[in-house]
């Protein structure tokens, strides 16, 4: 039997990180001209890594839902599997920091925002692919 959440699992996670990742980056442009603002940004690879890894889309080795309150229902419709996941920013290293503090290069967060637009567009893809891909099956056509 097909497991949909193994099947979907890393993209869907992909999807996640891509918008979040997002808001740190229109987070940094839109502070471009606050003194002392320190440029955040996390590492995607890792923390796909932390969210797929030992048991981070809430699945334990059995396959059975973790909770992360004792108030959650295991099994929950509509649930978040990043939510107990934190992610880890750090501030980025300017290249050429401005007089006031200021560490944001808009080119630089520019780049990194077309990039991950880029990420989040291909995981957009991929699983509307692999849903094409179920719906035939099921449907035989």
């Amino acid at each position: 039997m097909l497991d949909l959440d193994k099947h979907f699992a890393v993209h869907a996670a992909a999807l996640r990180l891509s918008a979040q990742r997002s808001e740190v980056i229109a987070r940094n442009l839109a502070n471009a001209d606050t003194p002392n603002y320190k440029a955040a940004d996390f590492d995607f690879r890792k923390a796909l890594d932390n969210a797929l890894g030992s048991g981070g889309l809430g699945m334990s080795d059995a396959g059975a839902l973790r909770t992360t309150q004792r108030l959650h229902i295991g099994g929950a419709s509509g649930s978040d599997p990043l939510s107990g996941i934190p992610l880890t920013t750090v501030n980025r290293i300017p290249l050429a920091p401005a007089l006031d503090g200021n560490t944001v290069d808009v080119s630089l967060e520019q780049a990194e925002f077309a990039k991950n637009s880029i990420r989040y567009q291909a995981s957009l893809n991929f699983l509307n692919s692999q849903m094409r891909g179920l719906m035939t099956a099921i449907t035989g056509q």
